[in-house]
């Protein structure tokens, strides 16, 4: 029987379908099924997206609505747009109250890794793939894990089980799709601390697994950003920023190639390279 490696998908702002990861999904398995051609993708690889923005979605449409209400606004798609990443954002941070949308967000996402341990194993290679701001959600749920435990809140806990991947100990590979972490960096003294990947655990469960985090940009997209100049702790963890060109005629010259990413063959090639690099790893 072979090891399984255990995939989760965060999108990014705003409030997408709930099946928003099936065609990646996809894409993915393709690509796993033509490099490893004796090995069943479905059984190999396990698959949980990361729905996040439903703890606040009601809300967001909410003061979309109100916000509409009897003023005459210009650019509306844009401004919707805006609206949406930065609504989230907002509505994102940790505030005071005990029952806040950090915890909220992470306690669904800790829920997600649950049920991915289940169906992938408990000690299952871990491989996180996060578009815009849900690559925040994704570096801060995991640099907690690692290095600043005091931020995890109660629902957090309540739904985390002590298995290696949902402590976080078997994440392997890291890949950030349009991702605003240099922004977020603004708020740390020397623009803070980014997430090991590697785990500095995963050697204890797989010795052979080197890992990389890859983060993808486009040069159009106002959101995106390399992440390796930011500090030399970042230049350290990321294994690579890759400049790709996502997007059709309509969009890869302008900032609409933000939400593109799962769609460029560029960025699903190099992340089912990882995928099989890894597998074979454990499995060799």
């Amino acid at each position: 029987m072979t090891q399984k490696i255990g995939i989760i998908i965060l999108h990014g702002a705003g409030s997408p379908d709930e099946n928003f990861a099936d065609g990646f999904i996809q894409k993915l398995s393709e690509g796993f099924g033509k490099q490893l051609k004796n090995y069943n993708p479905k059984k190999e690889l396990v698959f949980q997206s990361v729905f996040w923005s439903s703890v606040f979605e009601d809300k967001a449409k909410a003061l979309w609505e109100r916000m509409e209400t009897g003023a005459d606004l210009d650019y509306n798609f844009l401004r919707r747009f805006a609206v949406n990443f930065l609504a989230d954002a907002v509505a994102y941070q940790p505030t005071p109250d005990s029952d806040h949308n950090y915890d909220n967000v992470h306690a669904l996402l800790a829920q997600c890794l649950n049920r991915l341990q289940t169906k992938a194993g408990a000690r299952a290679p871990l491989c996180v793939i996060s578009h815009s701001l849900g690559s925040v959600v994704a570096s801060n749920y995991f640099l907690d894990l690692q290095v600043k435990q005091r931020n995890i809140g109660i629902n957090t806990k309540r739904h985390t089980s002590n298995t290696p991947l949902e402590k976080g100990e078997t994440l392997s590979l890291f890949y950030t799709l349009g991702s605003p972490l240099a922004l977020w960096s603004l708020r740390y003294t020397d623009f803070g601390v980014p997430v090991s990947v590697p785990s500095p655990s995963l050697h204890r469960y797989h010795t052979n697994v080197t890992g990389e985090w890859l983060n993808f940009y486009d040069k159009d997209d106002i959101l995106a950003y390399p992440l390796k100049n930011l500090n030399k702790n970042y230049q350290n963890a990321v294994t690579e920023d890759v400049q790709v060109n996502v997007g059709g005629l309509l969009t890869k010259w302008n900032p609409l190639s933000h939400s593109k990413y799962d769609n460029d063959n560029a960025v699903i090639a190099r992340i089912v390279e990882g995928l099989v690099r890894t597998w074979r790893a454990v499995n060799h």
